[in-house]
């Protein structure tokens, strides 16, 4: 199939084969997507829970709205923003690229002043507004790579954030999770996969600009 073939078909899978699961390659793939996801200045606010642990995602269930994805999936995967994006977050990126890069102090100094400034402005929720915003991003390109490697996905809101960061004691991490995203293979018997797509036809959502 070819890219938009894949998009067709992926769907919001409703329910998954529980005896189906990722295999190392595959999760390893998608680890990897997240990680090359673009963000704002390269800052990568965000961090990302692999969840394969049966007990966990049953003591998640519950603050899941009861959706079984949840549990059904072979691996639930948790996109969190991080809760300390200051000054020294900010050092440690570009002393990062600075050990990768080579890149000279004179060269990254102004751009690295210029974002602390930058976040010494802005409030705790003008800060993790932004990072919510890119953890869309990561969720788009993790459904994205999910479709072409075919593997089944669902992207969620319904959850209680603050029920799952208990749960899974990310307070302690200085994270907050904002999205779902189980994954695995989709049930023979799931109805859903085999509704034909309903979307606005395409000249109706594009405007061409010549």
């Amino acid at each position: 199939m070819n890219s938009i073939e894949k998009l067709k078909w992926r769907y919001a899978t409703k329910k998954f084969d529980s005896s189906k699961k990722l295999s190392e390659t595959q999760i390893n793939t998608l680890i990897n997507t997240f990680n090359l996801t673009a963000t704002s200045y390269g800052l990568q606010p965000l961090k990302m829970l692999v969840i394969s642990n049966e007990n966990i995602k049953k003591q998640l269930l519950e603050y899941s709205f009861n959706q079984s994805q949840v549990v059904d999936c072979s691996h639930l995967l948790v996109i969190c923003i991080k809760t300390k994006i200051n000054a020294d977050y900010i050092d440690q990126k570009f002393d990062l690229e600075k050990k990768i890069r080579g890149t000279s102090e004179e060269i990254i100094g102004d751009f690295r002043a210029f974002l602390k400034n930058s976040i010494a402005n802005k409030s705790i929720d003008e800060i993790e507004n932004s990072a919510i915003n890119q953890a869309y991003i990561a969720l788009g390109n993790l459904m994205t790579v999910c479709a072409y490697e075919s593997i089944d996905s669902c992207p969620m809101e319904g959850f209680i954030p603050s029920k799952y960061d208990e749960i899974l004691k990310l307070e302690e991490h200085s994270l907050k999770s904002v999205l779902l995203l189980p994954v695995g293979f989709r049930a023979e018997d799931d109805f859903m996969s085999a509704l034909k797509k309903v979307r606005i036809p395409i000249e109706e959502s594009i405007i061409n600009i010549e």
